[in-house]
């Protein structure tokens, strides 16, 4: 593979200095509270330059929000050569270090509180973040569906059934109560369990799915990030 030239180098890292910049400022002061010059200091570049890259902070955050996504769904845009059983598991993972990150958690809380006074605000977060989200993980639920490995009628309520299954309520318990983050042995039991239920109800095969779900172990930490 030809190497990309140096200043094309330059531009992807300064990007991503850039993103990740946004993210520590807008989980620390929120969308309404952030600036763009705050942002610039954060990382190291000048405010011209940032607006060369994100002309507003609108299209800032979404770009932010929009990698978190991608992220997410690398599981999913990516299928491996071991199954859709061995993919909902990663992809399960995947989600779990992403949305229980502290900078992921901070800004969700920090989003809430502006939303009641701002609702545009709330309607940006679940634009670009949750509602993308959702529509890469039914693309995924629909390829399944038609290779015949799935069998539902409502794609969405199936894709919130995933979700909602391996992961709501310690979410949920951790927004409230910082302290609550659950440990590896709490997600694993809440992933697995979560699986094991979405199989039942959607797969076509749910006793081989169940039997390929428990030879997977969690991954470590460092598989994840």
């Amino acid at each position: 593979m030809t190497a990309l030239p140096k200043r094309q180098q330059n531009r992807i890292l300064r990007e991503q200095r850039i993103l990740d910049a946004a993210l520590t400022v807008f989980s620390d002061k929120g969308f309404v509270g952030a600036s763009m010059d705050d942002i610039a200091a954060e990382a190291g570049i000048s405010k011209p330059t940032l607006y060369q890259y994100f002309p507003s902070k609108d299209e800032l955050f979404t770009a932010m929000m929009s990698q978190e996504r991608d992220h997410m769904l690398e599981s999913f845009e990516y299928p491996s050569a071991s199954g859709m059983v061995a993919e909902l598991h990663a992809f399960s993972w995947h989600y779990a270090e992403i949305v229980l990150r502290p900078d992921m958690l901070n800004l969700a809380r920090l989003i809430i509180s502006e939303a009641q006074r701002l609702p545009e605000i709330g309607r940006a977060y679940q634009a670009s973040g949750p509602d993308q989200a959702l529509a890469g993980m039914m693309r995924y639920l629909e390829r399944q569906r038609d290779a015949g490995r799935l069998v539902f009628d409502d794609t969405e309520l199936a894709a919130e059934d995933l979700w909602g299954l391996i992961l709501s309520a310690p979410r949920n318990k951790v927004l409230h109560i910082p302290d609550a983050m659950p440990d590896r042995a709490t997600l694993e039991r809440y992933i697995r369990n979560g699986l094991r239920v979405f199989l039942r109800a959607y797969s076509t095969a749910p006793d081989a799915d169940l039997a390929s779900l428990a030879t997977l172990q969690p991954p470590t930490s460092a598989e994840t990030e």
